[in-house]
């Protein structure tokens, strides 16, 4: 019984010196907490206070940058307005072009057709005499 004994005092004292380190830790902890308490709070103080600044600062900064876009929203629309008209200017111009080639391809698809009919006739006429002097 002697060694039974020996391994309940061996883990009965660690259960206690485990159970004391627990509660020693709790406390530290405890104390820790309440020592950062101050601390936290002028974070947090030091951090609004911050935030606050830069949103004050930054106020006109978004505003000149808000100006600027209207700003370049108007150029920009101008320009391309301008762009539109160009190239509605450009197709015009375009279909006007291909209009009078077009007409102009007519006219000499017609002509080449009158000619090649005026060389027909004439061929013709000629094979026409050629055959009565031969008979």
């Amino acid at each position: 019984m002697g060694l039974s004994s020996f391994f309940k005092n061996l883990f009965g004292s660690a259960k206690e010196s485990a159970t004391d380190l627990a509660n020693q830790a709790e406390s530290t902890f405890e104390q820790a907490k309440e020592a950062a308490a101050p601390y936290i709070e002028k974070a947090e103080a030091f951090t609004e206070e911050t935030i606050a600044k830069a949103k004050e600062a930054s106020e006109p900064i978004l505003e000149s940058a808000a100006e600027y876009a209207h700003q370049a929203k108007d150029i920009v629309s101008e320009y391309v307005e301008k762009a539109t008209d160009s190239i509605s200017d450009v197709i015009d111009s375009v279909k006007e072009k291909a209009s009078d080639i077009s007409t102009d391809t007519k006219t000499i698809a017609s002509e080449t057709v009158v000619d090649a009919s005026e060389t027909a006739a004439t061929v013709e006429d000629k094979i026409i005499d050629e055959t009565k002097e031969k008979e």
